[in-house]
């Protein structure tokens, strides 16, 4: 590697790339500026907060009280065997909301879906390799940005690129399991920006 890995300063402003944009952080910013540019703030609580109440809180809760237990040894869940309950749990939580928002508003949320398939992709892979949840996500997020907005969509995946490297120097990944964790997420980002496209065209 390039990189001095032993130095403080890029440590320091690698553990603050990697935390600022870890998976759920990243996925509320997406939902955050998905609903401004599509929703008045009435609809904003009608689709957001569900997310919010039955995702996101729930998986940050689990996790937390998960470390304080001591069943994981960090926040970022980095050991292998611990992941496996982590991708249960999320999955799970993924799987009540998209019953929830169907038996609501009688149609399947198609990103919450594309979340899905992407976890249990990862969830099959860390099996044989523990790939980069957070290149992964970040990745897939930037799939969604590009989909609104490809300005946002190209930042975002330069974001992406930036948490890779910090995963590595902060020796939470090897560059093969960010790698494999990037593979994963555009093969996924693919299928989902090719589908909605589809989708559009047929509108």
């Amino acid at each position: 590697m390039i990189f001095k890995t032993n130095s403080v300063p890029l440590l320091k402003i690698s553990k603050v790339i990697s935390n600022v944009f870890n998976p759920l952080t990243s996925l509320f910013l997406f939902f955050v500026y998905e609903s401004s540019q599509k929703y008045t703030v009435t609809e904003t609580i009608v689709n957001f907060i569900p997310i919010l109440l039955i995702t996101i809180i729930p998986i940050t809760i689990w996790i937390s009280w998960n470390v304080k237990k001591g069943r994981y040894t960090n926040l970022d869940v980095s050991n292998r065997n611990q992941r496996k309950s982590l991708y249960f749990f999320i999955a799970g939580m993924l799987l009540i909301y998209l019953m929830y928002n169907y038996v609501i508003h009688q149609k399947i949320d198609f990103t919450m879906t594309f979340l899905l398939l992407l976890l249990l992709v990862l969830q099959i892979s860390n099996y044989f390799i523990k790939s980069s949840m957070h290149t992964a996500f970040n990745v897939f997020v930037a799939a969604l940005f590009f989909n609104l907005n490809p300005y946002l969509g190209f930042l975002w995946l330069g974001i992406a690129v930036a948490v890779g490297i910090t995963r590595i120097i902060l020796k939470r990944h090897t560059l093969q399991e960010v790698l494999t964790g990037a593979f994963i997420a555009l093969l996924v980002s693919f299928i989902y920006l090719y589908t909605t496209i589809q989708m559009q065209t047929y509108l």
